[in-house]
């Protein structure tokens, strides 16, 4: 089954998906181009603000894309910026290496949720949203330099390891928050529009691949999940 991309509820679920990842960029930027601030060296403030101008361009490729699908980003943002306040309240950074730690696992889980949602949208949307979240020059700066403090500092490295099974707990919590209470986006789970469809065994099984990749990426910080 194709997508019924004339359907009116269609292009606003797609006008909601976008602007979700559109208040995510920003937010991003804003917390990276903070963390970079505190940074124990130049080098890696010059690295942290460049990943923040890269979540900024993500930003305004998702701005674009609304602009010509007839929306106002700030509209389509608005919806969800309570949800990001909430969970980054709840995950305030007290340390640099605690910065880093939400800025790759955090992010990361953010990441996975919003590919996994991408499938239930027509070729040309998941593309932009492929475009959107690319982050492999990210996700290795990152791992390097929270692995290289954690190996200066034991005692860091326990920290970190909790903080990041608090963040898992608190990004899944407002993943989970997002699908069920905006019905555009539950509406294009389902495949009311067209293209494939989630029943409720598909998303228990959608969760568990977000846990999964949790698990892989917190080895690759040597934790176990």
């Amino acid at each position: 089954m194709t997508h019924r991309l004339d359907d009116a509820g269609y292009r606003a679920a797609v006008v909601d998906l976008l602007g979700l990842l559109a208040c995510g960029e920003l937010a991003a930027f804003s917390r990276l181009a903070g963390d970079a601030e505190l940074a124990p060296t130049m080098a890696e403030r010059a690295r942290m603000a460049g990943l923040a101008v890269a979540e900024y361009d993500h930003y305004r490729l998702l701005s674009d894309a609304l602009v010509e699908r007839g929306a106002d980003p700030e509209t389509a943002m608005a919806t969800f910026a309570a949800h990001y306040a909430t969970f980054h309240e709840r995950t305030r950074p007290s340390t640099w290496l605690e910065g880093v730690v939400k800025a790759y696992v955090g992010d990361g889980i953010a990441t996975d949720f919003y590919r996994e949602v991408a499938a239930y949208v027509d070729p040309a949307t998941r593309a932009l949203i492929e475009r959107a979240l690319e982050d492999e020059e990210r996700t290795g700066f990152l791992v390097t330099v929270a692995r290289d403090a954690m190996q200066a500092d034991p005692v860091l490295a326990g920290r970190a390891a909790l903080w990041a099974r608090r963040l898992m707990g608190e990004a899944l919590t407002q993943a989970q928050a997002v699908a069920v209470e905006r019905e555009s986006l539950t509406e294009l789970l389902a495949g009311t529009y067209g293209g494939p469809g989630a029943d409720l065994a598909e998303l228990g099984r959608m969760f568990g691949r977000l846990t999964d990749a949790h698990v892989e990426r917190m080895a690759r910080l040597g934790f176990t999940a």
